[in-house]
């Protein structure tokens, strides 16, 4: 069963990109929103897309051993336990969207809590939604606080 889940994620994210990637209206010249534009001394322009902010996370994720949401065990405890604390999150209306969207990882009822969050105190009503609902104890909590950009 997780196989199928993951082979129909991958055939709708190439269905999502193709999509993505065709133009909507008349084209330009310009460079695309997401890149750096540098020009030489000889006055040509050359475009490098720019990396996104969250290059150094994503290297550090593959290099160990952290859990992602493919860990989710399948098994039916498991599985009430991460929708219960995404439903408590999501309907908390004080909370960021981006608090909204962290990942919440159960095996074996031991909960892992991952992703961005805007403050220290969505960081901490996030961490005490899942120690509610999974209990204390059976709570790692790795979300990141965001960095105001200067």
């Amino acid at each position: 069963m997780k196989h199928l889940t993951c082979a129909a994620l991958v055939v709708l994210g190439i269905a999502g990109c193709e999509q993505r990637n065709r133009p909507v209206g008349p084209t330009t010249n310009a460079p695309p929103a997401n890149s750096t534009t540098t020009s030489t001394q000889t006055g040509s322009t050359t475009v490098e897309p720019a990396r996104p902010d969250n290059t150094a996370v994503n290297e550090r994720d593959r290099q160990t051993a952290t859990k992602t949401p493919i860990d989710q065990n399948e098994n039916k405890k498991d599985v009430n336990t991460s929708s219960e604390i995404r439903k408590r999150v999501v309907d908390d209306k004080n909370l960021s969207t981006d608090a909204h969207n962290v990942k919440i990882i159960t095996q074996d009822g031991k909960v892992t809590l991952r992703g961005p969050v805007k403050s220290p105190e969505e960081k901490k009503a996030i961490e005490i939604i899942a120690i509610e609902v999974a209990g204390d104890g059976n709570v790692d909590n790795q979300l990141d606080v965001a960095q105001a950009n200067p």
